[in-house]
């Protein structure tokens, strides 16, 4: 998606009356999001072989994105003639107050991956991320780097990361996952789980929120 993409009108769309005011514009519609979720679970399927996969999905924002890749893995799974196996946990980063980045990152969950050691030998991890874009953790990798040390001390087969969403940045050292949806100009968006301060989850859309909403959601 270009920097100078104009997105869609508000009008165009069904959304909560509770955010009437506190939007710019539609970035991503429901629909498109959709489509392109089965397409990185057919993509990942063809990746992935006969292995067993362990989603780990990362809380909260990436919710909704790893419920639907999930059940796009399995649709594709049962009209195929090999089944995956997928088991799914989950944990929960925050690194947010309001629209800007904290310097430190707070982990929480994933308990039951301890009793994963002597059997992630042969398991296969995808990791469902959103990131909650700032330009500092996209561009230096920070979050994944943080989350992807905490794993890789289980010795998985694999690890593999899946981000619905991939902030542009001008940095060379940016982090890029495995796949991802879209990428995305240096916006601050909400919706399809993604939030502002809680508010928004409930958006089936992505959208650009704009200052009025900021303000309101402020805490």
């Amino acid at each position: 998606i270009s920097d100078n993409w104009p997105g869609y009108s508000l009008d165009l769309f069904t959304y909560p009356q509770h955010y009437y005011g506190d939007l710019e514009y539609v970035l991503i519609p429901h629909g498109i999001i959709v489509d392109r979720t089965e397409r990185l679970a057919k993509d990942i399927m063809q990746d992935i072989g006969d292995n067993d996969i362990v989603v780990l999905c990362v809380l909260k924002g990436g919710y909704k994105f790893c419920a639907d890749l999930v059940e796009h893995i399995k649709n594709l799974s049962r009209n195929s003639e090999r089944f995956i196996s997928m088991k799914v946990d989950f944990v929960r980063l925050k690194s947010y107050h309001n629209d800007q980045s904290m310097q430190d990152m707070q982990i929480m969950g994933g308990d039951d991956l301890s009793k994963l050691t002597g059997k992630v030998s042969f398991l296969c991890f995808l990791l469902t991320l959103f990131f909650m874009f700032c330009k500092d953790i996209v561009g230096t990798g920070r979050t994944m780097k943080v989350l992807l040390n905490n794993i890789e001390k289980y010795k998985p087969k694999m690890i593999k990361v899946a981000s619905l969403l991939v902030k542009r940045t001008s940095r060379p050292d940016g982090y890029r996952p495995d796949y991802y949806g879209f990428e995305i100009p240096d916006l601050f968006v909400v919706g399809y789980a993604l939030d502002y301060n809680e508010h928004f989850r409930d958006l089936n859309h992505i959208c650009v929120i704009n200052d009025h909403g900021k303000a309101k959601y402020r805490v």
